[in-house]
């Protein structure tokens, strides 16, 4: 992420911000900013599947995570 303050955050950019805000200091997130970011990492997800990248690990912690 660049730190060059003169032009206006990409959206991506901008939903970094606000997980890392989320994470690290607590403020509540966007659900929009949930649904893009979700919809990101689905998309690597299916980039690493089509080249037959073994993510496993990944999967079992995300189902974990849908238990609490």
């Amino acid at each position: 992420m660049s730190t060059d303050t003169s032009k206006p955050p990409t959206l991506e950019e901008a939903d970094h911000r606000a997980m890392l805000d989320h994470a690290f200091k607590g403020k509540p997130l966007d659900p929009e900013v949930s649904r893009r970011v979700h919809e990101r990492a689905e998309k690597v997800r299916e980039g690493m599947r089509a080249r037959g990248v073994k993510i496993d690990a990944v999967e079992l912690i995300r189902e974990s995570r849908e238990e609490l």
